[in-house]
């Protein structure tokens, strides 16, 4: 858990784990923390990188945070390094709520979610956001896999924490792409059948023929 226990388990939260019996739990996190930033290593660049969404949190100005949801195709959200992350920013309903907050305060909560395999990975992160004339090579490497769309800005998050979380609870759900892969060898086996029943349909309409 890094330094997501040291973000996360606050003073109110450790009373609550206390209240609840879970101290020990937080204990253990706290004295495995590291004091500098989580790493991004090759299972979490994999799990992001097969994502096609995730949802973004930020903190606005009057204190009340913020939840959206970001798509795109697999890969559209790139490590770019083992402490960041990136993605080309499109147009959307033109609010700004989210590119507003990270302006006055770039603190923001990630969750990516695989409903199939019923997995997560949550991230704790500096956001900022970059021009399209700044990094002209950024921009082309986020640009290589994006969502759809007019693009404004480069977002650049520096991850300070991250957390596996457990499977429990998770409600297994299943995209297009996925539904098509499963459902694959069934279509395949309905065709199949749908012509053995068209041949025998042909044999006995034969058989009814009079001579």
């Amino acid at each position: 858990m890094g330094r997501y226990a040291r973000l996360a388990y606050t003073d109110s939260v450790r009373r609550t784990q206390e209240e609840h019996g879970s101290s020990q739990v937080g204990l253990r996190a706290l004295a495995q923390a590291d004091l500098g930033p989580d790493r991004l290593g090759p299972d979490e660049a994999a799990f992001i990188g097969e994502r096609d969404g995730f949802y973004l949190a930020s903190v606005s100005e009057t204190g009340w945070p913020y939840v959206q949801y970001r798509g795109g195709p697999p890969g559209f959200v790139h490590v770019v390094g083992e402490r960041t992350l990136a993605w080309a920013d499109v147009r959307g309903n033109r609010q700004y709520i989210t590119t507003g907050n990270v302006r006055a305060d770039g603190r923001v909560a990630l969750f990516f979610m695989d409903y199939a395999g019923q997995a997560r990975l949550k991230l704790f992160g500096r956001a900022r956001t970059v021009p399209l004339d700044e990094d002209a090579g950024l921009a082309r490497r986020l640009g290589e896999t994006r969502t759809d769309g007019r693009v404004e800005r480069l977002v650049v998050v520096a991850a300070e924490g991250l957390n596996w979380n457990c499977s429990q609870h998770i409600t297994p759900r299943y995209s297009e792409a996925e539904l098509a892969e499963s459902l694959g060898p069934v279509r395949e086996r309905m065709a199949e059948l749908q012509r053995e029943n068209e041949l025998l349909r042909a044999r006995l309409a034969e058989l009814d023929m009079p001579d």
